[in-house]
């Protein structure tokens, strides 16, 4: 930058030999030669002041905006997550009581429509994705987990539909031709409710029972930690333990990763292994001795529309405070590059400003020197 300044002085100074002598007897400080473990900057920044200046006050703007939707978020978060915590427990301990009462009624021979495993023709995926974007990649994971199951029922000759829970699954879903969407459902509230729950659950009831699918799968966001989430797929229908849900030629059609086979052995006990949530292993909800006073189916009945509403709500909720944590993490991450940038584009609009005046001192040098010698 110096060899530039003084190359435009020379050529703007008048030819004479006094302000040769001038240009010669004005020393630039030596060059500064970095040392191998300085740090050299990655990338070389290239405008004007003003565009430098007006770059500064955006990236600044977006650093304010990045940091109050990570305090949002991180708010929100935290409700979010105990509604999960809190809710971990009755669904559990009613998923283990519900597959009690079915081994009870199975060995009893009583026929029960939401416990009949057929053979498996199609299946409904029940997708649930964010409402907005600037989450990371929340949203791409448990689309690609439900593409991949799509591929791989495919693979074996079964066919699917997809309700599709969300409004990034819902773009996403309609562009493709080769998935058909049942229905397309909406988030209305902050807070996920047992009202947006019943909805899904009445579409995916309507589809079992009436033998338009023979099974039914839950594609969400499992909530780990702040700093994790895994997407996960979850048996809803029909209730029964792992390796019964088969296809037409025999072959298991369960997902390797089901958390349904998780919480439930094969005895009908429920057996919980959690990492964060300490659950202990509880006993025989039922024992086989007790006796019904009602009918099983009756008991069945009253109980199937909670254990469905109940696990749609958890999966809504387990999602939200997956997207949350993920939103959170991100507007941290993007907060911390706004700093970096800010950072370097002020030291470049430093240099460019001391350059301009460092150019305006040596051309008024170069006008007195030169009056002197006229």
């Amino acid at each position: 930058m110096t060899g530039s300044i003084s190359t435009s002085w020379l050529l703007s100074s008048p030819p004479n030999s006094k302000s040769n002598a001038i240009s010669k007897s004005i020393s630039f400080p030596p060059r500064v030669r970095l040392s191998p473990r300085s740090p050299l900057p990655t990338t070389q920044i290239r405008a004007g002041i003003r565009e430098l200046r007006e770059r500064i006050d955006t990236v600044k703007n977006t650093q304010k905006i990045t940091e109050a939707m990570k305090l949002v978020a991180a708010a929100r978060v935290r409700r979010a997550q105990e509604a999960v915590i809190n809710c971990r427990p009755f669904t559990e301990t009613l998923v283990g009581i519900l597959h009690s009462i079915n081994q009870c009624a199975q060995s009893e021979d009583v026929d029960f429509p939401l416990s009949n495993v057929r053979p498996v023709k199609r299946v409904a995926l029940v997708v649930v994705t964010g409402d907005k974007g600037l989450c990371g990649g929340f949203n791409n994971a448990v689309i690609k987990k439900a593409n991949l199951r799509v591929d791989e029922l495919k693979q074996r000759g079964v066919s699917c539909v997809v309700v599709s829970v969300g409004k990034k699954g819902n773009a996403y879903f309609s562009r493709r031709d080769d998935v058909e969407v049942d229905k397309c459902i909406e988030g209305g509230g902050v807070y996920p409710t047992a009202k947006e729950a019943q909805v899904i659950a009445d579409d995916v009831f309507s589809l079992f029972v009436s033998e338009e699918v023979d099974k039914v799968e839950l594609v969400y966001t499992k909530f780990v930690s702040l700093v994790k989430s895994d997407p996960v797929i979850h048996t809803l229908l029909p209730l029964s333990v792992k390796g019964e849900s088969r296809d037409v030629n025999g072959e298991c059609v369960d997902a390797m990763e089901d958390e349904m086979f998780r919480l439930t052995s094969k005895d009908g006990k429920l057996a919980v292994e959690r990492t964060k949530v300490e659950v202990v292993e509880r006993p025989e909800m039922i024992s086989p001795l007790m006796q019904f006073e009602q009918d099983p189916v009756q008991i069945l009945d009253a109980m199937m529309p909670l254990y469905l509403n109940s696990q749609i709500l958890r999966a809504l909720q387990e999602s939200l405070a997956s997207e949350l944590a993920s939103r959170m993490s991100a507007m941290s991450n993007a907060t911390d590059n706004a700093v970096e940038l800010k950072k370097s584009l002020t030291v470049a609009y430093n240099r460019e400003r001391q350059a301009k005046i460092t150019g305006e001192l040596l051309e008024i040098v170069a006008g007195a020197e030169a009056l002197r010698g006229t």
